[in-house]
């Protein structure tokens, strides 16, 4: 226990005995009529209470005088009890929101711990300091700026919610979570965090760090995979991956219905019981009627992360993707490309070019027409700058590194070692996240702006190795199920938060999205492409393509939960994270925060000065009472 303002005690010295004081002076004469003072014996009391100094009587009135400047006096000394918490006046509170947030280890979620505790570090702000909220997860948002209003503070971070599927990349929120603090030199940053985030390497920021982990369990077995694949003639091959994410092994039953009309349609299929050590998996394949059109997967049991816990596949589609490909003479590409299913190439030269129609990806190599083509692009070795990144000179020799963390683009894939002749550097792309990286800077990037997927894949192929490498193909794979997400084929699975883009063609006039959760909503195409942004939720997407109000197609998409780097919830309790001028690392320290009492001592003071006027005033509250009371008997009768 400490105060702040210690020295409001010391006028408890001199106003409590002045009240003491000024009771023992105070004349205390009532004017009554009597016969004859005779017969009044509390006349010479009275008489007595015309004496100065007399002595103290006991008296109501005072002790709660004395209990209220008593308790007012406290409330102005500002006790506090030290705490888990901060102490600055510059609040930066970082909120991890990513899908391993959900584990229900801690009651109810860890999500709703971590935003409890955000809640009481707001408390514990000093008057007059201010807070920003930055949550993060997917995409980062910013829901309340350096405001001292608190009541906007706890409005923001009640806001949070849970991002499926989206990474834990800390990147950009501690990049800004650095500038603020370094504004202030009284700034604290709160980490609130399973800490299974991505960080990036030796990062430093300044100000105080504090670091809240949140989370005890890691039992957690989730559904990987669930896929749906044309078979034999007549049938599909369901295919089912369960993964043990816990330190123990797990017994799990595994539920299979199928659905050959819609979503209200499930019915049985099969179970199967399932005995899976730690850190491994068990799979499941069946075969299935050619006629199954969805099929949903849940496992039966408890874990910590029971969203997880739930998938869907929906039957496989072989309408094509339609590529452009714009190359002076790429065999490398050609074959790779070549090599997918469902992929419908129409390459161009670069002389003989045209940009009439609208496919879902045009791939751009070493060529850069000017505007560049709507719709998403993959370049490669850009040749100048854009509107969207500054090629600022040239790499020689770059060793390349894939990022840290769950990066869709390079899943399966080992880069082992590359060798490059040279590359392009690459500039102010802000809205791109790294995807390969080298010493002297990144390789290929990839993002997301003006609601366009771009890549950029800064080298010449023809001067490295990278086609040699079994990594080559499979790069490809995945650079085109993340730029034309959604189109045909496994790519029907789509990652929670990540725009699905739908080509139209020239006959549909709109698109009606049905979401998870029954919404519907009205999309018109774009130079021939309907872009759905808001795929967050986890469930079945249902999109009708309309001609003039009639249905010409309807395509089903899934969201599914897993995520491989969000599977794994085991709570970390250090994160590599250094302040300014010091080496402590962010990590779970004692914390000096307070948590203060003045709040709670001026109410109760509050509450005894009614009662002191309750008691001062009692014979008029009688009487009016009494006035009430005849009043409501008069009425009845």
């Amino acid at each position: 226990m400490g105060l702040i303002n210690p020295w409001f005690l010391a006028l408890a010295a001199i106003i409590l005995p002045s009240i003491i004081v000024l009771y023992m002076l105070r004349l205390r004469r009532e004017e009554r009529t009597v016969s004859s003072t005779l017969l009044w014996r509390m006349l010479v009391r009275d008489v007595e209470a015309n004496t100065p100094w007399q002595r103290l009587r006991r008296n109501l009135l005072l002790l709660l005088q004395l209990l209220i400047a008593l308790l007012l006096l406290l409330a102005l000394a500002r006790p506090f009890i030290k705490t888990q918490g901060i102490g600055g006046r510059n609040l930066i509170l970082i909120v991890d929101r990513s899908a391993s947030m959900g584990a229900v280890d801690v009651s109810p979620s860890r999500l709703e711990a971590a935003k409890a505790q955000a809640l009481q570090l707001i408390e514990q702000l000093q008057d007059g300091g201010r807070a920003t909220v930055i949550a993060f997860g997917g995409k980062m948002e910013v829901p309340a700026a350096a405001t001292s209003d608190r009541r906007e503070l706890k409005r923001a971070v009640q806001s949070i919610e849970l991002w499926h599927g989206g990474d834990s990349d800390m990147s950009q929120a501690l990049s800004l979570a650095g500038a603020l603090a370094a504004r202030s030199p009284e700034s604290e940053i709160a980490i609130l965090s399973d800490g299974e985030v991505t960080v990036p390497v030796s990062v430093t920021l300044p100000g105080t760090i504090r670091y809240f982990p949140v989370g005890s369990g890691n039992n957690n077995q989730a559904i990987a995979a669930l896929t749906l694949e044309a078979g034999g003639p007549g049938t599909q091959t369901l295919f089912a991956r369960v993964l043990n994410e816990g330190q123990r092994e797990a017994t799990r039953r595994l539920v299979i219905e199928v659905s050959f009309g819609g979503e209200a349609d499930f019915q049985l299929f099969n179970v199967y019981d399932l005995s899976i050590l730690p850190g491994q998996d068990q799979t499941v394949t069946a075969e299935v009627s050619g006629e199954v059109r969805l099929v949903r997967a849940r496992l039966e049991g408890s874990d910590d992360l029971p969203v997880d816990d739930l998938a869907w596949a929906v039957q496989a589609s072989s309408d094509p993707i339609p590529v452009r490909f714009v190359t002076p003479g790429n065999r490398f590409m050609a074959v790779a490309l070549s090599l997918l299913p469902r992929v419908q190439v129409t390459a161009y030269l670069t002389e003989t070019a045209t940009f009439t129609d609208t496919p879902v990806l045009t791939i751009l190599d070493e060529f850069m027409p000017d505007p560049l083509p709507a719709g998403n692009l993959l370049i490669i070795d850009p040749p100048r700058s854009t509107p969207y990144f500054s090629v600022t000179g040239e790499l020689n020799r770059p060793l390349p590194r894939p990022v840290a963390g769950d990066e869709p683009i390079l899943r399966h894939i080992e880069l082992g070692e590359i060798n490059i002749l040279r590359a392009a550097q690459l500039q102010n792309a802000p809205w791109a996240h790294t995807v390969i990286d080298s010493d002297a800077g990144p390789l290929l990037i990839a993002g997301e702006i003006d609601g366009r997927r771009i890549a950029v894949l800064t080298f010449d192929l023809h001067e490295s190795d990278l086609p040699l490498s079994p990594a080559f193909p499979l790069l490809i794979s995945n650079l085109i199920g993340y730029l034309a997400p959604g189109s045909g084929g496994e790519a029907a699975q789509i990652r929670p938060g990540e725009p699905l883009s739908i080509p139209t063609g020239d006959l549909a006039t709109a698109a009606r999205v049905t979401y998870p959760n029954g919404d519907e909503e009205m999309i018109e195409p774009d130079d021939g492409v309907v872009v759905v942004a808001a795929t967050q939720q986890i469930g079945i997407y249902q999109v009708e393509l309309l001609q003039d109000g009639e249905v010409i197609r309807s395509i089903n998409y899934v969201a599914n939960p897993y995520s491989e780097s969000e599977a794994h919830i085991t709570p970390i309790t250090v994160l590599p994270i250094r302040e300014a001028g010091g080496g402590i690392v962010g990590r779970e320290i004692d914390k000096e925060g307070r948590d203060e009492w003045w709040r709670p001592l001026a109410l109760v003071a509050l509450l005894v000065l009614i009662v002191e006027w309750l008691v001062a005033h009692r014979g008029g509250v009688a009487r009016l009472r009494r006035r009430v009371s005849g009043l409501g008997s008069r009425v009845s009768n």
